[in-house]
């Protein structure tokens, strides 16, 4: 699975890698439904981490068509509400 993080690049995840992140992805769902602003922030971050230090990061010489779309690290909370709604990013 290709997953890129907008203004960062792509990275190709494992299968229990990408089960990590759709976790963390439903956690920033619940967070925006419960207008949780902390929480939103906490699972956001860690999710992006965990893309970033357990997916490999592929080079700008190397672009495949991306599965994922991820906004950017600096995502506002209002921003957040458009974008992970229902099933999130990642659906189950």
């Amino acid at each position: 699975m290709i997953v890129r993080i907008m203004g960062e690049g792509q990275y190709r995840l494992s299968q229990d890698v990408l089960e990590r992140v759709n976790e963390l992805d439903n956690a920033v769902v619940a967070a925006v439904d419960a207008d949780d602003e902390d929480a939103f922030h906490e699972s956001f971050e860690e999710m992006l981490d965990v893309i970033r230090s357990e997916g490999e990061h592929l080079g700008d010489e190397e672009i495949e068509t991306s599965d994922i779309i991820v906004p950017p690290a600096d995502t506002s909370f209002t921003e957040a509400a458009a974008e992970f709604t229902g099933e999130g990013l990642i659906p189950d």
